[in-house]
């Protein structure tokens, strides 16, 4: 079965970085579209970015551009999130998720991707 599992959540300052990992197992990932999500206590899910299959095409969420870098390596099944300049609103269980296509303007929609990790808390103090 599929499997994504995040890591590389924790606490950190406002102004400091975090990279988080999700490693995926049970699906072709060199096919797949993958996308990082999260969401905030009492806040609804929100998309933060996503990348094609080739890493040609990556979107991010306007508050984190600049700030946040999506990449993956095909070759070990895992994408990534580079979280630098992180903000306390940044503060949120963040999730990756995997789809079978890229759905290109609607990449946003969580209901667009049919996997989900059991995600991992960032925590930003200010």
């Amino acid at each position: 079965q599929v499997q994504l599992v995040e890591s590389g959540g924790g606490l950190v300052q406002a102004g400091g970085s975090l990279r988080l990992s999700c490693s995926a197992s049970g699906l072709t990932f060199s096919s797949y579209t993958m996308g990082w999500f999260r969401q905030a206590p009492g806040k609804e899910r929100e998309f933060v970015a996503v990348i094609n299959w080739s890493a040609g095409q990556a979107y991010y969420e306007d508050s984190v551009k600049g700030r946040f870098t999506i990449s993956r390596d095909n070759a070990n099944n895992t994408v990534y999130l580079q979280m630098n300049s992180l903000k306390p609103e940044d503060t949120a269980v963040y999730y990756c998720a995997s789809a079978s296509r890229f759905y290109g303007v609607t990449y946003y929609r969580a209901n667009r991707y049919d996997y989900w990790g059991q995600g991992t808390q960032v925590t930003v103090s200010s």
